[in-house]
């Protein structure tokens, strides 16, 4: 058995899991930092990943000071992503595999993701992928964000399946401490963090891939 239990549905991340966004993110960020007069770098956006808009703001006061134009910063950051993404978004590897996998053995699933509704329609509509989702839980569906478990918790009452027995796959540190707080089987694929040791207490496994964890599910079917 690849999984302790017998997976039942799964609920999978957003950005750096589905879509390779998180490098456009941390570009633009690193970009409007230098028009804002700040030296926002690599190692501040890692500390980000998986928190929400709003808390980064939180992080940006901190770390340049109450009065740091977070509203003006966030929107020429969210115009350079646009642009960004128009040009270059793209699949991570294994995404469509991993999905025609699931319709073949008829198993739900859903997105828990930190971004909005707006953007998830958005940048999956694209690609055609909404409706090879059952359920999509965003920033604005739960009160509590990663990584408190509401977003997973929320995900597997919408595809119908024990918390217990769904499948939840995750790039960021605050992304797996929701799904192991929600009590799924996690797993780790790796984007722009890379895994510590709470990581790897935390899930069942550690990908290199999307294409790693169809490996995993056929080998438990």
């Amino acid at each position: 058995m690849s999984f302790p239990r017998r997976v039942e549905g799964v609920v999978f991340d957003m950005d750096g899991l589905l879509l390779d966004t998180e490098i456009v993110y941390r570009a633009a960020m690193i970009e409007a930092g230098q028009v804002f007069g700040i030296g926002f770098t690599g190692e501040i956006y890692a500390a980000m990943v998986g928190k929400t808009t709003p808390e980064c703001g939180v992080m940006l006061r901190e770390l340049f000071g109450e009065t740091f134009p977070v509203q003006s910063y966030f929107e020429r950051v969210w115009a350079d992503v646009e642009d960004l993404l128009e040009a270059e978004t793209r699949l991570k590897a294994g995404v469509i595999e991993i999905l025609d996998f699931l319709d073949d053995q008829g198993l739900p699933r859903g997105i828990a993701t930190s971004n909005g509704k707006p953007a998830v329609e958005r940048y999956l509509g694209r690609f055609d992928l909404l409706p090879r989702f059952h359920a999509v839980v965003a920033h604005h569906d739960v009160v509590r964000h990663k990584p408190h478990p509401d977003p997973y918790l929320e995900a597997a009452r919408r595809i119908g399946v024990d918390p217990a027995a769904c499948l939840a796959l995750e790039d960021s540190h605050p992304g797996v401490r929701a799904a192991h707080a929600a009590g799924m089987m996690t797993v780790m694929v790796p984007d722009i963090l890379d895994p510590n040791e709470e990581m790897h207490d935390k899930c069942v496994h550690i990908a290199d891939s999307l294409h790693h964890v169809l490996d995993l599910l056929k080998a438990s079917a």
